[in-house]
């Protein structure tokens, strides 16, 4: 496997298918404005200006953008720096869950706004509306979104992008997407979402790891006709040069709050199920999504204390409460989904019904898993349960890879 690994930069923020769909891998000739110094050095989409710049002359664009939405050759600087310095009409700043500078907490509203650098409007995407309204399109004729994914299903800005996909399709804007890899991208795995379970934090029958770029997403909500009444957004994608899926891949900002680094991106596909439930998952440290625990000695010889944390977490669950159970930060970066944990945790419980809350199956995209867990079924048991789903999850996510 090939390891990439970048170094975590500042964030320089303002303080061929027959469903209309587009990828862009070729810059037609014209040399890259901000060459690698490497042929072989990954470049997200976003660090191809010279494929996509052309595109942006003379149109008024709009972006869904956040503090990953950097470019990193060269001069590292956000996307809309980038494309105001190259004099590209900018009409506005869509923003999703976190917060258009990363810092606000899960859950938390975004409200609309103003930026104080640029005299942008900033549109929530995460407040009273998730989705853009006709106005917000009105005076735009391109929208770009570029924004990190994690590649769980769980993880909302694919369900930001669905909604921006679908605004775009019935006011009929094209939608340019500049792909970043996926640093779950080298496997699939877990339950595959099932009807009457879609929630704004799982919108598609897809596993929790599900093993796409936003961009390959993008194609399989519009190939499997998932936007409301089956209508297609017409995407652009500029394309990763330099990657493939069994490449792992170190973001250069963090992708949320409570992901700040490569190892917590690996492990919140197993102990994100732990926000269905009342087991602290470390939220209010500085180590959020590596740890587990419950304010019990039984649950483990490991102590940590969630706080209040401006920026990270400023209510987490167990606040001030000191909390036992395990310490996971030396697991190995090639960590793949498990149920351990959570099984684990709920036997030492011992609480039955009571360890789930109503967000878990939510979660989990489905009653099954819970259902499962109460029936003391094995994690093998349990995994034999999802494989038929997986298997044609898989034969579908086949016809939409870009990337081997």
């Amino acid at each position: 496997m090939k390891h990439v690994k970048l170094i975590l930069l500042p964030v320089f923020l303002f303080g061929s298918l027959a469903f209309c769909t587009s990828k862009t891998d070729s810059n037609d000739g014209r040399k890259e404005p901000l060459p690698s110094q490497n042929d072989t050095e990954i470049m997200p989409g976003a660090d191809r200006p010279s494929v996509y710049l052309p595109k942006l002359r003379n149109k008024r664009v709009a972006l869904a953008v956040n503090q990953t939405s950097v470019l990193t050759q060269g001069e590292s600087k956000h996307l809309v720096d980038f494309l105001l310095e190259e004099g590209i009409s900018v009409q506005k700043v869509f923003v999703p869950e976190h917060g258009f500078r990363g810092n606000a907490d899960a859950g938390e509203k975004v409200e609309n706004q103003v930026d104080p650098k640029t005299g942008l409007p900033l549109v929530s995407l995460y407040g009273d509306s998730k989705k853009p309204s006709q106005e917000a399109l009105a005076d735009v004729d391109v929208v770009i979104f570029d924004i990190q994914d994690v590649g769980v299903r769980f993880y909302t800005f694919i369900s930001t992008l669905h909604y921006l996909m679908e605004a775009c399709a019935e006011q009929g804007k094209p939608l340019m997407i500049m792909d970043r890899p996926n640093p779950n991208g080298d496997y699939v795995d877990g339950p595959v979402l099932q009807p009457g379970f879609e929630s704004f934090v799982g919108m598609h029958p897809i596993p929790v790891v599900h093993g796409l770029t936003v961009g390959e997403l993008a194609q399989m909500i519009n190939g499997e006709g998932w936007l409301k009444g089956g209508i297609n957004a017409e995407i652009d994608i500029i394309t990763i040069k330099n990657w493939q899926h069994s490449d792992a891949y170190s973001l250069p900002e963090k992708p949320s709050p409570n992901l700040p680094n490569d190892l917590s991106i690996r492990l919140y596909p197993s102990l994100c199920f732990f926000e269905g439930t009342d087991i602290s998952l470390g939220r209010g440290t500085v180590f959020p999504f590596q740890v587990y625990g419950y304010p019990d000695p039984k649950f483990g010889e490991f102590t940590f204390t969630p706080v209040s944390i401006e920026g990270m977490s400023k209510n987490p669950p167990q606040q001030d409460k000191v909390c036992y159970g395990k310490d996971l930060r030396s697991e190995p970066l090639s960590h793949r989904f498990t149920l351990d944990y959570l099984l684990e945790a709920f036997r030492i419980a011992d609480t039955g019904t009571g360890f789930f809350n109503a967000f878990f199956d939510k979660l989990a995209g489905s009653d099954q898993l819970r259902k499962a867990i109460l029936d003391g079924a094995s994690a093998t048991e349990i995994r034999e349960s999802w494989e038929e789903d997986l298997d044609n999850y898989r034969r579908i996510r086949a016809n939409y890879l870009i990337y081997d």
